[in-house]
């Protein structure tokens, strides 16, 4: 078995897991060539598989990292018995190079209030409110105003949508 301990930049891929072991978490990092010009445009990245047992490390990756972070992990990389398995890097150190962009939300969006269904719409204050099958409850003056006017409705009509 290769090893060789070494340090990687890349890409987190998914939100970071609870490891096999307790008090592991476990990742997978997109690595790109340095020379990215080098590479064929449609070249596969490569996967690394990364563990960590350190309890700090451990911590940070299943609190605090998101995907799409970039990170500079060290530790021992163990390469794979076959081409079609991902290498594996067992963490010693992580340092977080860059955040990934905090998500934007589409101008309207849809939430739902237990049994009520609410409409968030960016270009206006007031927020149109319905049961869960669809009978009109009222508009509320602004989001804070929601709650209001659900008990308000459930008052009047005896209870739950």
């Amino acid at each position: 078995m290769d090893t060789k301990h070494c340090a990687v930049d890349g890409w987190v891929d998914a939100i970071p897991a609870p490891g096999p072991r307790t008090g592991t978490a476990t990742f997978d990092l997109i690595v790109r060539p340095a020379d990215v010009d080098a590479v064929d445009d449609d070249a596969p990245d490569t996967v690394v598989t990364c563990t960590s047992g350190d309890p700090r490390i451990t911590h940070e990756l299943l609190t605090g990292i998101q995907p799409g972070d970039l990170l500079r992990v060290t530790g021992t990389l163990v390469q794979p018995q076959a081409l079609s398995q991902p290498a594996r890097l067992t963490i010693d150190a992580l340092e977080v190079l860059d955040t990934a962009l905090v998500p934007v939300l589409r101008e309207m969006v849809l939430d739902r209030y237990g049994d009520y269904c609410v409409i968030f719409d960016a270009n206006r204050e007031k927020v149109p409110v319905f049961t869960a099958h669809g009978t009109w409850v009222g508009e509320a003056d602004n989001p804070d105003a929601i709650a209001t006017l659900i008990n308000i409705h459930e008052r009047v009509n005896g209870g739950d949508a």
